[in-house]
């Protein structure tokens, strides 16, 4: 097995699912190629890129593709670390994910066939409450109070328009804008603008919709539990990681203060950060993502220990298309799948830069029935989309209101 590299792709406006891309390519010397990709923005794309062909060119190329445990033991463990490393752990998922399209176009199987078989014949699935778009493809300026993260009865009707696509539940996170400064006490405004938001969007969608709360992790666990006390009354399906994935005793408050359902896992990475997660009680909803949670054996190896938990699998998505689809594999192959991250519904660039595009119909992710991850890069299209410059603001502290 050898590896060729693609270079970062940069999304279109307005870069739903993130400004670029990272994918993984994998070619083997009788045929089958393997794509994967890696969700990392502890670096730039361009040092991510190298990490890959770092970490192929020392232990990937030359090996067998069906020896992902031994693999992934190898990366996890090289230079005398083995310990959840964010960026080396993000890396790896992209990697392994990869050797699970080659064996399972090997196999002539669906990877989902080959870690338990179907369990799932759709797969229900969300979308964030994104803002408008203008004509250019650029978001409605949120901050100019003419958006959904601004205005109550416009996330309301926004809401009954995705409803009438097909979406059963939705997202959203009026309490930003973020900062690394975080954990933070919320302020009366920002109490004051959840509460309205929830309630408008609950009145306009009644029983129809499930609604799903972000924070992103910008509370301590005391303002946390001020803000769930708002919303229990409006019945959330969950309160989405309502402290920092760093101290889940202190998330682990949260949830016993709560009658809301706590789900976390976007920014954690390998077994041994969800064990934390289960052992302490801190969430009942687990939320990895495949690109950088250590890969699909991993993300079932959580699966299975959640069972124990009697936790719920909602497979995070703020990434590409082939995440995505890895993602959809873990989930038809999981009993306790909840609910599935999408993107709107799949369309737009997420369709563009696959040959194919990922089957959704009536709010639900059909399987596909293709060999290994069921879709296939359109390296054309990736190629003519090169990421061209960092505009990712890494402190986070101007980010719009709501968005993941």
């Amino acid at each position: 097995m050898f590896r060729l590299a693609l270079p970062p792709v940069g999304t279109h406006p307005p870069h739903k699912g993130g400004r670029y891309f990272i994918f993984v390519k994998l070619v083997t010397a009788d045929g089958p190629v393997g794509y994967g990709e890696v969700y990392a923005a502890t670096f730039s794309p361009n040092v991510v890129a190298a990490m890959i062909e770092d970490v192929c060119e020392r232990h990937v190329v030359g090996t067998d593709p069906h020896h992902v445990e031994r693999l992934w033991r190898v990366v996890y463990g090289r230079g005398y670390s083995a310990r959840p490393d964010l960026s080396l752990v993000s890396v790896l998922s992209g990697i392994e994910m990869a050797c699970w399209d080659i064996v399972g176009k090997a196999a002539q199987q669906p990877v989902y066939e080959l870690l338990g078989g179907r369990v799932h014949d759709r797969l229900r699935t969300y979308t964030y409450l994104y803002p408008a778009e203008r004509a250019d493809g650029e978001q409605v300026d949120i901050y100019a109070g003419t958006d959904v993260y601004a205005d109550p009865d416009l996330a309301a009707a926004r809401a009954v328009d995705y409803l009438d696509q097909g979406f059963t539940a939705l997202k959203l996170d009026p309490m930003g804008g973020y900062s690394v400064f975080d954990p933070r006490q919320p302020g009366l405004a920002s109490l004051d603008r959840a509460e309205a938001m929830v309630a408008a969007i609950r009145r306009a969608v009644g029983s129809r919709a499930d609604i799903l709360f972000g924070t992103h992790g910008q509370f301590s666990a005391a303002g946390a539990i001020r803000l769930a006390a708002r919303l229990e009354r409006y019945d959330p399906l969950w309160f989405e990681e309502p402290t920092p994935p760093e101290m889940p005793e202190e998330m682990a408050k949260v949830a016993a203060a709560t009658t809301i359902p706590v789900a976390t896992g976007e920014r954690l990475t390998t077994k041994y950060e969800f064990r934390r997660v289960l052992e302490q009680g801190a969430a009942s909803i687990l939320q990895m993502a495949l690109g950088r949670v250590g890969g699909l054996l991993e993300a079932k190896k959580i699966a299975g220990m959640a069972e124990a938990y009697y936790a719920h699998l909602a497979p995070h998505l703020y990434c590409g298309p082939i995440e995505g689809a890895a993602n959809i594999a873990l989930a038809t192959c999981s009993p306790n799948f909840l609910i599935l991250e999408s993107i709107e519904d799949w369309g737009g660039f997420h369709a563009e830069i696959l040959v194919r595009p990922i089957d959704w119909e009536d709010g639900s992710v059909i399987p596909p029935t293709a060999p290994g991850l069921g879709v296939e890069l359109d390296e054309y299209v990736a190629r003519a989309n090169p990421y061209r410059g960092e505009a990712l603001h890494l402190e986070m502290a101007e980010q719009p209101l709501g968005m993941p």
